[in-house]
């Protein structure tokens, strides 16, 4: 007669499980166990998103940003939000560059807050300036955040020398990339936005965006681009294929690695091309 031994089955059965879980153990990050959190990076804080801060992280970064080959003339300019607060810009003029566009706006809940020493500093050297929104189509309505803008820094006047305000719209910093958006939806959303600072100003709002996010939100759509000009991301020796539409772009932002302040861009003609686009 056999004995039935309960210890010698158990100790055999967790030897078993053991040796099943071992693999996955090891294939498991050091850390991740301890620290599930710690593979994914902070949201950052609402209000601090600035220009172009998707494109490394999106696009990458090529080598030698910033060509102008086979392009008859670029002007240079730079963009500028709170992270930069009070910016030299008498060494910015110094160094040829002639415009910038100062971050106005986000959503319907920021202003920003080194609005008014970059915004007037530009002029003050003698800078042809504008300004531009951060857009969270997930926030508010197009319209509701064209008004905001409008009413908080991002109106026009035919001076010569401001420019028209800048939508710029790209990768979600606080959630989903296309702001839990469908691409009929986005489309929607922009035109809103288009539409009410148009009626705010007269004057149609330039376009900011990188062409991988507009072909992945909006579906590529080419409608708006016999209206509004075309600032694209692309921080390369080229700008790459454009957004459906555009058969060519005003604004390049092709670094955010440039001197003095980060963002560097160029503009598409000499500076009297500057001064048209700010003459309306």
């Amino acid at each position: 007669m056999r004995v039935h031994r309960p210890g010698k089955s158990l100790a055999g059965a967790a030897l078993a499980a053991l040796t099943l879980l071992l693999p996955l153990a090891l294939a498991v990050p050091a850390g991740a166990a301890q620290d599930p959190g710690a593979r994914k990076a902070p949201s950052p804080a609402r209000g601090s998103a600035s220009m172009g801060m998707g494109v490394v992280a999106h696009d990458g970064q090529g080598a030698a940003p910033g060509g102008v080959s086979g392009l008859a003339a670029q002007t240079e300019g730079v963009d500028v939000s709170s992270h930069n607060g009070n910016v030299d810009w008498a060494t910015l003029w110094n160094s040829g560059v002639k415009w910038a566009y100062v971050k106005a706006t986000e959503g319907t809940y920021y202003k920003n807050t080194s609005f008014t020493q970059q915004y007037n500093g530009s002029y003050n050297v003698g800078m042809i300036r504008g300004t531009y929104h951060f857009a969270t189509p997930d926030t508010t309505t197009g319209a509701a955040q064209a008004d905001y803008f409008v009413n908080n820094g991002g109106g026009w006047s035919k001076d010569g020398r401001t420019l028209p305000g800048a939508l710029d719209i790209e990768w979600n910093p606080y959630g989903a990339t296309c702001y839990g958006k469908t691409q009929a939806g986005m489309v929607a959303w922009i035109k809103d936005f288009l539409d009410r600072y148009k009626y705010r100003t007269g004057r149609d709002a330039v376009i900011y965006t990188a062409t991988s996010w507009w072909t992945q939100c909006t579906g590529n759509y080419g409608g708006f681009a016999s209206a509004n000009p075309l600032w694209i991301a692309r921080y390369a020796s080229d700008v790459g294929t454009l957004p459906a539409g555009w058969g060519y772009y005003t604004m390049w932002q092709y670094t955010s690695t440039g001197p003095t302040v980060g963002d560097h861009n160029h503009f598409n003609g000499d500076y009297s091309r500057v001064q048209a686009l700010a003459n309306g």
